[in-house]
Parts: C-alpha cells; structure tokens; sequence
C-alpha cells in the first residue's frame, strides 16, 4: 500500500491505542461490576459507600418542626404547605448546634421564582398567585408585606 494509506491506518490504530490505555488507566477497577446495564449499573461500587459517609446538607421539614412548631402550624394552614422549609432558610447542615449556618433567604427573587406572573396556560404555574414584579411593589421584599408562613395578606401579625 501506499505511504498516504497506511499513515492515516496507523494515526487511527494509535488513537484508539491511546484511547484504550488512558481508559485502562483512568477508569477505576471497580467501575460497572454490577453488569452492563447502562441505566442503572455504570457507577463504582465503592461509591455506594462515598456516598453513605458524604454529610447531609437537608435534614427535611421533620427535623423543623421539632423546635419550630409554631411555624410549622401556620404553614401546615397555609397555601405553602407543599414547600419543604429548606427551600427557603437553606439547607439545614449543622442548624441548630450552628444557628449561622442556615441562612434564611428574605429575597423578593426568591418569591418571583413561583409568584412571577408568566403566561403558562393550562400548566399548573397558572395556578398559582401570581404579579407583575414591575408593577406590584416593586424593588420592596416580599416578606415586608406577607408573612411566608401565612401568605394572605389579612394574617399578617
């Protein structure tokens, strides 16, 4: 064969060669012992323990209501019950041992995030409360006029 054949040849049979040796170096032994599944058995299997001793950031709503159940009352009563706590005071981690860790976010983009009015007819986003953030209040937060435990605007304390 011809020298302009055989250089492409072998400048294909090196990359895959190199393909091959970086992937036997890379690619931990323990990657996909679980068969070949590609759904559900391509992970390492000393992930599985990675992943146990990896410390929680959400401890869940449960571990609120343990010393907050006063607010967890109001907001059992309100149209936020189906909000998680920590979707709006962050996550949890260390709280209470560290009370700074859980910052609580006061911002008006936090309440835009659902309340923003967008034309999504039919969705369930239509379906809930919604404003212009131009027109209604603007550059104010939210929380200076609704309590997010108890959103309507009558229960303010």
């Amino acid at each position: 064969m011809k020298n302009h054949v055989l250089r492409p040849l072998f400048a294909a049979m090196a990359l895959v060669a190199l393909i091959l040796t970086a992937r036997a170096l890379m690619v931990p032994s323990d990657f996909g012992v679980h068969g070949k599944s590609f759904t559900y058995n391509f992970y390492r299997a000393g992930a599985v323990s990675d992943w146990k001793n990896f410390p929680v950031s959400y401890k869940g709503g449960a571990s609120c209501v343990e010393c907050h159940d006063e607010n967890a009352e109001s907001l059992a009563a309100s149209r936020h019950r189906i909000i998680q706590c920590e979707n709006c005071h962050g996550p949890a981690r260390n709280h209470p041992e560290d009370p700074e860790t859980l910052t609580i976010n006061r911002s008006r983009d936090l309440c835009l995030r659902c309340h923003a009015d967008l034309p999504y007819p039919g969705s369930l986003r239509s379906e809930l409360p919604a404003i212009d953030p131009g027109e209604h209040n603007p550059g104010e937060a939210c929380v200076e006029c609704h309590n997010p435990h108890n959103p309507n605007l009558e229960d303010m304390e």
